[in-house]
């Protein structure tokens, strides 16, 4: 039986006030929205209590299993809020997807799709007035409000580099955690689900810059028959400690290559690398030991649009470098839901460093990024039935 989300409303919601300049600049992750979507698991009911409450801390047994064994996993995916007021899901059935594969891979129950989508929307909907307008302005029932407080955000949102440069949006992190108290090594018998909200502001707030990579030879993040292709937390604590190596080489991400030491290139931190060719191909690892995200599978397909061929395949090392050294590859960037596409302006590596074109954001990186948010916006028609409105 499918599972009912009923909302049960708060009665101390964040004042209007508070909200609106919370929206003026979010940042990303630092705070949340009133509600929660909420459902059980356990093997004799199956998937029950749904619903929609109060964002609360909630209370677990010292012996569950997330704590021991890590058996979690999670999503990421946004709400968008239209010029018409409209607020808007982009792909959210390819996310369900996604997280009934990882439930399968970390032997926890699989929320049958439409649940997962049901969640989320009826969140969105309870908590609307946390969408904020892509330009950073006062969202749903705020307009003309002429508090300080809205006037200080249509302040901010119009100064140069501000925080509302048009890609304001509600992040929606829904998860899955084990929660039988019980240390035996097998799968836990019982499961928590929950999606909670935190307004997001661009993850590029001074305009899109390059970004140079590390290429670790200390770390890698998957191994062929391991949880690569699956969204779970322990492949983003493992992942840490090779960010630090970076930042401590002066890059602001890492790449991992393949463990088999092939050197294979493989993801970029949290994101998908993909290649674009002098001879106009779009190249990106094959799918395997990889996390097959969203915002990928979106470039894949547009990529005829501007003129590309989409190609997946393993990618060497020594052609990356080969190619960024002789101009083959012309441009690289990288893609997931919160930056959607970060250029990639150089790399570097034990004893050696490397350019990508000349060191700046290349066009056609630019106008895929921009092609991506036009169909999350609204501003372009969605040929391909991507987008799903909420409200």
């Amino acid at each position: 039986m499918s599972l009912d989300f009923p909302l049960d409303r708060t009665a101390t919601p964040v004042p209007d006030a508070e909200r609106r300049a919370l929206l003026s600049d979010p940042g990303f992750g630092r705070w949340f929205t009133d509600h929660m979507a909420v459902a059980a698991w356990d093997a004799e009911r199956g998937w029950h209590d749904g619903g929609v409450r109060p964002l609360a801390p909630f209370t677990l047994h010292p012996g569950a299993a997330v704590f021991h064994y890590g058996q979690e996993i999670f999503e990421g995916l946004k709400a968008y809020r239209h010029a018409d007021g409209g607020v808007w899901l982009f792909r959210p059935e390819d996310n369900a997807r996604r997280f009934a594969r990882s439930a399968r891979r970390l032997a926890l129950p699989e929320l049958p799709e439409a649940d997962f989508v049901r969640a989320v929307e009826e969140l969105v909907r309870a908590d609307a007035a946390w969408v904020p307008r892509a330009d950073g302005g006062p969202a749903e029932g705020d307009e003309g409000s002429g508090s300080p407080a809205t006037s200080a955000s249509a302040r901010s949102a119009s100064a140069p580099g501000a925080s509302g440069s048009g890609e304001q949006s509600l992040y929606l992190r829904p998860f899955l955690i084990a929660t039988e108290p019980f240390l035996g090594v097998r799968p836990s018998t019982q499961a928590l689900f929950r999606v909670i909200a935190s307004p997001a502001g661009p993850y590029f707030p001074s305009g899109v810059t390059g970004v140079t990579l590390w290429i670790t030879e200390t770390y890698s993040r998957a191994a062929v028959g391991g949880t690569g292709a699956a969204k779970c937390g322990g492949n983003y604590a493992g992942s840490l400690v090779a960010q630090t190596e970076a930042r401590e080489n002066g890059c602001e991400q890492v790449l991992y290559l393949d463990s088999a030491g092939h050197g294979t290139i493989e993801e970029s931190g949290t994101m998908n690398l993909c290649l674009v060719t002098r001879d106009g191909e779009l190249l990106t690892p094959a799918l395997g030991t990889i996390l097959e995200g969203v915002t990928r599978d979106t470039v894949l397909a547009l990529a005829p649009e501007l003129g590309l061929r989409p190609v997946e395949r393993a990618i060497s090392l020594a052609k990356l470098r080969a190619g960024a050294e002789d101009g083959t590859v012309s441009e690289v960037f990288a893609a997931g839901t919160a930056a959607v596409l970060t250029p990639v302006t150089g790399f570097k590596g034990a004893g050696y460093a490397f350019t990508v074109g000349d060191g700046t954001p290349g066009p056609t990186t630019l106008a895929l990024r921009r092609t991506v948010l036009d169909l999350q916006y609204g501003r372009a028609e969605d040929r391909h039935g991507w987008l799903r409105r909420v409200r």
